[in-house]
């Protein structure tokens, strides 16, 4: 706990100098990070193998093993989308609204730093430099919490970090690594209310719930994603065959991967077969109701918890329904608000999707693999939010921001 309070009481005096730095000293820091990055991807991509390794000696394998490798395009991706970052418009500053009143006080709203952000994640290692890159554009200090699992990897990024904003002349502070992996730092940062402004976790349902229960610090609730296509009987099923493969198989350890399958039972018999084939072919494993078992052969039959569940693998749940109603019934009923998607060339049918599905994305005739801040235009994210007060859905950089009222008065008193 010693090591937190220090890392709090140096955020707290860092955020004093980040937050009021312009525009193009944010900017030269992500620029210069951008460049050091590829310039050490070789030493990032050792400190990344030496990881990989200690995740085999704990036995670690599938979605967590995929999000923690890096590779050389994983690093480029990484070093553009901070250059993304840094051609985006920068939010602080920005005068939201402004008013007279009768009484003459000229009344406005101003965009602001949220102050100090934590971040508590697990296995990816973009995830830091994301969440560092967004921080800085919007003048926030971030302190980030990772897994053991990611330890020298992150540290190499944050070193990168802490170099280029020192090449700067600037307090290297503002991107801070907790190199205490244990769980007592996790809990410790969740009661580290004096220090963050608000607490972010990523990473699997147990963390989530775990900080959101626990924490004294406000908490934006991040990322358990059981998304669902539904295949509406007037959709295009070439499309539908080809977006649900897309959006189970692209990369299935992430959370905007596609976790069920509905379809309409006018269609089933035409579409099913081609589905569980395509996707079959890719080593999906299929749970499915009595009707998609007998479609697809060697379908495994679902139980009640397939439906709720967020797999982060090669298996999918599948069910045959009656209507887009029954369709969007039972997504508000199993889905976490992630991301929802309907294959449809009906008007009306898209419209009742979009407008009944309660989630952060709603989509008509595309994959939920696009919700993603980097697709969205913000060039990162710092997670994708599943609630509903402040952000909902890819937080990119406004979403990192608070207001503050502004008053010009000429002597009025009350």
């Amino acid at each position: 706990m010693n090591e937190l309070i220090e890392i709090g009481k140096r955020a707290r005096q860092a955020s004093g100098e980040l937050s009021h730095l312009n525009t193009e000293q944010k900017n030269r820091i992500l620029q210069r990070v951008a460049e050091l990055l590829e310039h050490s991807a070789p030493a990032i991509l050792k400190a990344n193998e030496a990881d990989l390794k200690g995740a085999g000696e704990m036995g670690l394998k599938g979605a967590i093993v995929e999000r923690l490798t890096l590779s050389g395009d994983r690093i480029k991706g990484i070093a553009e989308g901070l250059r993304q970052i840094v051609q985006l418009e920068d939010p602080i500053g920005e005068i939201m609204e402004m008013k007279r009143r009768p009484n003459g006080l000229l009344i406005g709203k101003k965009r602001v730093p949220l102050g100090v952000v934590g971040v508590i994640y697990e296995s990816r290692p973009n995830v830091t430099a994301d969440v560092a890159g967004l921080c800085i554009k919007t003048g926030n200090v971030c302190v980030l919490r990772g897994g053991k699992e990611a330890f020298r990897s992150n540290n190499a990024i944050v070193g990168i970090f802490h170099r280029a904003i020192s090449e700067c002349g600037l307090d290297p502070h503002m991107v801070q690594l907790v190199q205490d992996t244990s769980r007592e730092s996790a809990v410790g940062m969740m009661k580290l209310n004096k220090y963050l402004d608000i607490l972010i976790p990523r990473g699997g349902a147990g963390l989530i719930q775990a900080v959101v229960q626990n924490s004294t610090v406000p908490v934006i609730e991040t990322g358990v994603g059981n998304c669902h296509i539904y295949v509406d009987e007037a959709a295009d099923l070439e499309k539908a065959v080809a977006i649900v493969y897309n959006a189970k198989t692209q990369r299935p350890g992430v959370c905007n991967a596609a976790e069920s399958l509905l379809v309409h039972e006018k269609v089933a018999a035409r579409v099913l077969p081609s589905i569980g084939e395509s996707l079959k072919g890719a080593g999906v494993e299929i749970r499915g109701d009595s009707q998609t078992c007998a479609l697809i052969p060697g379908s495994v039959p679902a139980t009640e918890e397939d439906w709720s569940t967020e797999y982060l693998d090669l298996i999918i749940s599948s069910k045959v329904v009656g209507s887009v109603e029954e369709a969007v019934d039972h997504i508000n009923r199993y889905g976490s608000m992630h991301s929802e998607s309907i294959i449809t060339e009906n008007y009306s049918h898209a419209q009742y999707f979009l407008e009944r599905v309660d989630a952060a994305a709603v989509y008509v005739n595309a994959s939920t693999r696009f919700t993603d801040g980097f697709e969205f235009g913000y060039g990162a994210e710092i997670g994708i939010s599943t609630q509903k007060l402040h952000a909902r859905g890819p937080m990119g950089l406004k979403e990192l921001t608070t207001s503050k009222y502004i008053i010009y008065g000429s002597g009025q008193t009350r």
